[in-house]
Formats: C-alpha cells, structure tokens, sequence
C-alpha cells in the first residue's frame, strides 16, 4: 500500500467540519452556522456556544446562505488543522461578498486566542474572535459588531467550566453525548499549544456533571464520554483551579474527589448508561481508574492512552512527565486488571532531534503494547511553544518514512485484534445508519470497535448482540442474534 493511501486511513475526518443543527420546529429568529474542527472538546464547546446563543433568540442552520452569524470552532493542535480553517474563513468570505453582505463572520476556540491579530487586523478575515472561556460574552460581542465595532475576546480564566449551561445537543444521533469534566492543562508538554489557548487546569463540580448524566440518559441517551485535556487531572474540592490544591482546608480535602471517584459515581447514574472518557495523561492516570474500570460492567473497557514516543530521551524532551518504562508498568497494569481492555494510543513521528534508533524504540514499545487503535502524527512546529526554540531537523522525507512505517505497524496490530473477534458474539449499542448501505445500523462495542450489521426490526439506542463473521482492520461485520 502506498504511503499516501497509508495517511488517508490514519485519521477519521468523520467529525472534522461537522455543522450543528436544530430541528425544524425549533427553528425561528436569526440564525446561526457553527462548523466545528478539531478535538471532541471543540464539539463539545460548539454546543455550549449553540446553547447561549439559542438563548438570544438564534436557530442553527445548516445553509450558509442565509446564516446572519458564521462560526467556525477551531483547533492550533496541528499545522494542517489551521490550514484548513483559513481556507474556511476564505470560503465564508466568498459567501459573505458575493450572497450575503450583513453575515457576521466569527471565529472560535483554540485559534482565536493565539491569531486574534492576524485575524481581525492584518487579513480582516472576521468580524468577531472569541477564545474558549469567553463564550458567554458572545451577546455583547455580536452587539459590538453590529454598532460597527471589531469584536474580540480571549480571556483566559481559572473559573469559568459553563457547569450551569446546558449543551444544546446538536447534529448528533440522540444517542451518544460528549459531557465536559475539566478545562485547560497544565501538563505544559513542549510541542502543545494547548495551555497557551485553554488556560490553567480546572474541573467541574460533580452535581453538575452527575446531573447532566442523569438528564441525558432521561432523553434517551445511552452512552456518554467523560471529556477533558486530561481527565485524569479531575479534581474537584470545592472549587478553584487545581494548582491551588495544597492551600485548600483540611475539610475540602478530605472531602474531595479525584477521577476514578466521579467516574465510580457517574457508573452508578444507570447500569444501561454507557460510559467512556478521554483524554487519559499516562503520568496521571492511577491504578483506582483501572479498578473503577473493572468494578463496573457499564464502563466501557477501552482506554485512549497517547504515548507520543517510545523513546525516554524523546518523552524527556517533549516534558510528557513519565518514561518508556513508567508508561509499560502502566500498561501491565491495565492489562492485569482488565485482561481485554481494548487500548489506543496518539504518536507524533519526527519530533525534534529523532534519531533511527529511537524510531525502532517507538516500533518496539508498539509491538509490545499491541494498541488496538491508534492516530498518528508527524510533528509540526507550534508557535511559541518550548519546542518552537529546538531545531526542527527532521527532513520531511524522513519524517514521512517513519510515519508510513508506524502506521503500517499499527493497521497489522488493528487487523489482528480485529481477527480475533471473528466467531464471537458481543453487545453492540446502536448509534446510527452505515454511511455504505440504507439497510444496515453501526454501532460500537464495549472495546470501543466499530459494528455494521443488518437493521432488522431495531432502533437507534438500542442494545444488541452481534456475532462477528467478517471484518477489516477498521470495522466488524456481523448478524444479529
């Protein structure tokens, strides 16, 4: 297979550029177009944005033609992800000239806090920059345009959560639902931008998540994600940001809760409530999550467990906290507690001063953890991070090499757990209709794989057993039983 055909498959685009939308009897007022890229916390954000804004008499739209406010929610993580936003910003602006003069064009999330210049000043691409803790400043701010004003806004804050905002759930199966924990990190890796664009570390506080639970799966929502740059870091003693912890009374540490005891608590919500997290620190994660994990069969048995490098000299320069061997006790861990965890991971390919030797380190560690799934990056330079001041002397043709190398790596390991599925029967929760056939539902199991099997007489939510009798090593096909 060729190297391009490899790159194509590494990442699902599904989600990227996904546009929220209302349904029709909810439709009235002005409205909206919100395209979302990046992270699930963008999408998640996306809904809050939807939620503030309904409230100001907004609908969603899916025809940018007539949209009075255009929103793209945007993630810094990658260089191709800015791409791809600007080229965007073009396509609203051709919009914008050429149908619809009065559309506001506005930009939110990561990119906003970091281009607010070059957005709003030096190429006029927007009318409004919003960062990601100031989305309830959105009515003002709109206000502030339509008097004539440049509008923009990327405070930075160690409160704000939006625990008391409801999420508008928008463009979704009615099925599956993104709950946000935390916001912000503090982990300060040298290749991230994400402190810079999201803030210090701080978590929700617990009744409101168990709360929004509780009212999800009261809607017919039957599988949640835990959502946070690093959920793990959850930390909840009565508020404030978790820097902070130490100085905090004796009575709100005793009485404080970490991860693995929100997720002990959100598990007994419902046992049909399906629960899953992302995304996993390994310098955080400790072996109560694993057990948590095994006590309760509604949680899913799937971890996404970025590595980035299986090389220590290469963790120590990308400051990931943790070493090749802290992160393989890790992973013994999981699988000594929960012998069928299904496991993925996030790799970043020709980080700076990459030699071949820690390349075959990367390769090894893959061998032996044997991920079920895994994205994969080449490393591109973040501006103004730590690793912007290191050379970046990987040539591309290499970091090339290396990444095709890793990728095929892992399309074998994906097949082979794929493979070994085949004949057995498991609980597949039904999240929508296959992009390739009418006639047939996907759906995933507990190890977070991916299902397509005939609809039959069943719906969207429903749980039922599948027994596999094909598959690739992306998706399993099977019948219902």
């Amino acid at each position: 297979m060729s190297i391009e055909k490899l790159l194509e498959k590494n990442i699902d685009e599904s989600k990227q550029g996904e546009v929220l939308q209302l349904s029709e009897n909810e439709k009235s007022g002005r409205k909206m177009y919100i395209e979302s890229y990046g992270c699930q916390m963008n999408f998640s954000d996306s809904e809050i944005v939807a939620s503030i804004l309904h409230n100001e008499g907004f609908s969603t739209t899916k025809d940018i033609t007539e949209a009075d406010l255009v929103f793209v929610n945007t993630c810094s993580i990658r260089e191709k992800a800015e791409l791809t936003v600007r080229k965007r910003l073009e396509f609203y602006n051709s919009i914008k000239r050429d149908k619809n003069p009065g559309m506001l064009v506005g930009v939110l999330g990561c990119m906003a806090e970091r281009l607010k210049e070059q957005f709003l000043e030096e190429e006029k691409l927007v009318d409004i920059v919003v960062g990601p803790d100031s989305y309830r400043d959105l009515p003002n701010l709109i206000a502030q345009v339509e008097d004539g004003r440049k509008a923009v806004n990327v405070f930075l804050s160690l409160e704000e959560t939006y625990a008391d905002i409801s999420p508008v759930r928008l463009g979704g199966n009615g099925v599956t639902a993104f709950v946000s924990i935390t916001r912000g990190c503090d982990n300060m890796c040298t290749f991230c931008v994400v402190p810079y664009t999201r803030g210090r570390e701080r978590s929700r506080n617990p009744e409101s998540i168990l709360k929004e639970c509780q009212d999800l799966f009261n809607d017919g929502y039957r599988e949640i994600t835990l959502l946070g740059q690093n959920v793990d870091s959850y930390l909840w003693y009565g508020g404030g940001a978790k820097k902070d912890f130490k100085k905090a009374s004796d009575t709100a540490k005793a009485n404080s809760l970490n991860f693995a005891n929100l997720l002990d608590k959100v598990a007994q919500v419902n046992p049909k409530l399906r629960i899953r997290f992302s995304t996993s620190n390994p310098q955080d994660m400790g072996v109560d999550v694993i057990d948590t994990m095994a006590k309760h069969e509604n949680i899913c048995n799937y971890i996404h467990l970025p590595v980035q490098s299986g090389s220590s000299r290469i963790l120590k320069l990308m400051n990931r906290g943790y070493n090749r061997d802290k992160y393989l006790k890790l992973i013994d861990d999981i699988k000594q507690r929960i012998p069928d965890c299904a496991i993925s991971m996030d790799m970043i390919i020709g980080f700076c001063t990459e030699t071949e030797e820690d390349h075959k380190e990367t390769l090894s560690l893959m061998d032996y953890v044997t991920y079920d799934f895994g994205y994969m990056f080449k490393y591109s330079v973040r501006p103004n991070t730590p690793a912007a001041r290191m050379e970046d002397d990987i040539p591309e043709e290499t970091k090339q090499r290396r990444l095709a190398e890793i990728i095929e790596k892992q399309q074998a390991h994906s097949l082979l757990h794929m493979r070994e599925k085949l004949g057995n029967s498991y609980e597949v929760l039904i999240e929508g209709i296959s992009k390739k056939s009418e006639q047939h539902y996907y759906g995933r199991t507990t190890y977070n794989s991916a299902v397509v099997f005939e609809k039959g007489n069943h719906r969207l939510g429903d749980y039922v057993m599948v027994k596999i009798e094909d598959c690739t090593s992306a998706t399993l096909k099977g019948k219902v039983i």
